[in-house]
C-alpha cells in the first residue's frame, strides 16, 4: 500500500484554523501576543527568525501548550546543541520551500519551489539546555524602537478623528490622536497606538510604488478580507520586532468569518498571506537605513 504523501499546506493551516476557532469567543487570534511573548521564534541552530507562516503556525502551537522561550528546532539540531528531546513529545511542523527541477510534456526544463515540512521542537520539549541569559540588551525601549521604525518610513500620517485607516487617493495614513488610545491589563496606551500605526502601515505597501499589492486575481471576492489578514499579519510581526504588545482591534472582528472560510476553502491562502505580509515588513525593513 502506497504511503500518504504529507500535505504541508494542509497541515499548517489546520493547525492555524484550530487556534482561530479556539479563541474566537473572545476574539483571540494566534498571532496576538502579549508583552512577555512578544517576540517571533527563533530556530537554535541558524539562529534566524522563522517567517511567514512559520511564525503564525509556532505562536499557535506555543499558545496551545503554554510554551513561552520561543526557542525551535529539529531533533538533530537540538542534539549539536547539547540537549535531548524528550521521549513522546509531538512535532510541530514548518514549512521550507526547495529548489526542485522538473520537465514538462515538450522536454522543458523549469525550476519550481516544493514545500516540504520539516517537524520542530520547543525549548520546552527537551532537557538538557540552557537559554542564553547574557544576550545584549536592545539599545532602545520597544516603544522607542517602534516610534523610530514608524518614523523611518518616511509615511505621511495624519492625526484626527476616531478611526484608523490607510487612504490609497491621497497615499497617507489617518490614525487618531495618541491621546485617544487606550490601554487594558496587558498592553499600554502606546502599545495600542503603535499596534495600529503598524497595521496601517502594513496596508501603506500595497501602493503600486512600494509592493504593488495586487490581490483580485488570486482571491476574488474576499481579496478585501484577504488584505485585512495581510495587514494583521504584517502588524503581529512587526509588533513581535519591536517588542510590542498585539491585541486584537474591535472592528477586525468582522472579518474572523471571512477568514476562516478562506483558509478552510484554501489550504494556501493563509500562506499567501503570510509571504505578503513578510513582503511588506521586508519593504519597510528595508527603508531603515543601516
Amino acid at each position: 500500500m502506497k504511503a500518504q504523501h504529507f500535505d504541508v499546506h494542509q497541515s499548517i493551516t489546520d493547525t492555524i484554523i484550530a487556534a482561530i476557532e479556539r479563541g474566537a469567543g473572545e476574539f483571540r487570534l494566534p498571532w496576538h501576543r502579549s508583552a512577555g511573548n512578544a517576540m517571533r521564534p527563533t530556530n537554535i541552530g541558524s539562529k534566524k527568525r522563522y517567517r511567514g507562516v512559520n511564525v503564525v503556525t509556532l505562536w499557535a502551537i506555543s499558545d496551545q501548550h503554554g510554551y513561552s522561550s520561543g526557542c525551535w528546532g529539529t531533533y538533530r539540531q537540538w542534539a549539536e546543541a547539547g540537549a535531548q528531546v524528550r521521549k513522546g513529545e509531538k512535532a510541530a511542523y514548518v514549512a521550507f520551500y526547495k529548489e526542485v527541477v522538473v520537465t514538462d510534456e515538450e522536454d522543458r526544463r523549469e525550476t519550481r519551489l516544493i514545500a516540504r515540512a520539516s517537524p520542530v521542537f520547543a525549548a520546552e520539549q527537551v532537557d538538557g539546555y540552557a537559554s542564553n541569559s547574557d544576550a545584549p540588551t536592545p539599545p532602545m525601549s520597544p516603544i522607542e524602537q517602534a516610534e523610530a521604525f514608524v518614523s523611518r518610513t518616511g509615511a505621511v500620517i495624519e492625526h484626527g478623528g476616531d478611526r484608523a485607516f490607510y487612504r490609497p487617493a491621497t497615499d497617507q495614513i489617518v490614525l487618531p490622536a495618541r491621546e485617544v488610545f487606550v490601554g487594558t491589563p496587558t498592553i499600554s496606551p502606546a502599545e495600542a497606538y503603535y499596534a495600529t500605526a503598524f497595521h496601517e502601515l502594513t496596508h501603506w505597501t500595497s501602493h503600486e510604488s512600494r509592493c504593488n499589492r495586487l490581490l483580485g486575481r488570486r482571491f476574488g471576492d474576499a481579496a478585501y478580507a484577504a488584505e485585512e489578514l495581510i495587514a494583521e499579519l504584517g502588524a503581529a510581526f512587526l509588533c513581535a520586532d519591536a517588542g510590542v504588545s498585539a491585541e486584537p482591534r474591535v472592528d477586525h472582528a468582522q472579518y474572523l468569518e471571512h477568514w476562516l472560510r478562506l483558509m478552510k476553502g484554501d489550504k494556501r491562502a493563509i500562506f499567501t498571506a503570510a509571504a505578503k505580509a513578510n513582503e511588506a515588513v521586508a519593504y519597510m525593513t528595508a527603508l531603515q537605513g543601516g
